[in-house]
């Protein structure tokens, strides 16, 4: 009978963090679908520009942003970015032009060539000098022309999960 109370907290615990994963949907953000890395309304820019953009039919955010060299830094980087993400959003740190951080930038290149090894040899034979990031040219290939939209909010129901 004295460990009724301890047993009792730890069901009460155990009870508390299964609504709390139930009612935040947490196993979607393990997933790639983009609409849940839109789940936060800052996002709304950049998720409706990727949805209008030459990537959305093949690319999903984690194609991107992510490394993609081995499962154990793709899954250390997603788990330290959503972190980043939260804390940053639920602080109300916010700004007001979101960016891709120096890591991030690298990963992104790094994907822009694991996908397009072939152009980039090309590229690579000719005379110009590789030293700038794919999107110094291709700005408007994954999140529209300037990487920002018009529109303040995105209505999820006009843009479905792809």
């Amino acid at each position: 009978m004295k460990k009724f109370p301890l047993y009792a907290a730890i069901a009460a615990a155990i009870i508390a963090f299964g609504v709390f994963i139930y009612v935040t949907g947490a196993p979607a953000y393990a997933g790639t679908d983009p609409s849940t890395c839109n789940n936060c309304h800052v996002m709304d820019s950049e998720y409706e520009n990727w949805y209008h953009a030459a990537h959305a039919d093949s690319t999903t955010c984690v194609e991107c942003h992510l490394p993609h060299d081995n499962p154990i830094s793709y899954w250390i980087a997603k788990a330290r970015t959503g972190t980043h993400d939260v804390y940053v959003f639920s602080t109300g740190q916010t700004p007001q032009l979101i960016r891709a951080k120096a890591d991030t930038r690298q990963i992104i290149q790094a994907n822009c060539v694991r996908c397009h090894r072939a152009t980039v040899d090309n590229i690579m034979s000719g005379p110009q000098a590789f030293d700038r990031n794919c999107w110094d040219c291709h700005r408007s290939v994954a999140h529209g022309a300037r990487g920002i939209s018009i529109v303040p909010v995105q209505d999820a129901m006009l843009y479905p999960s792809k």
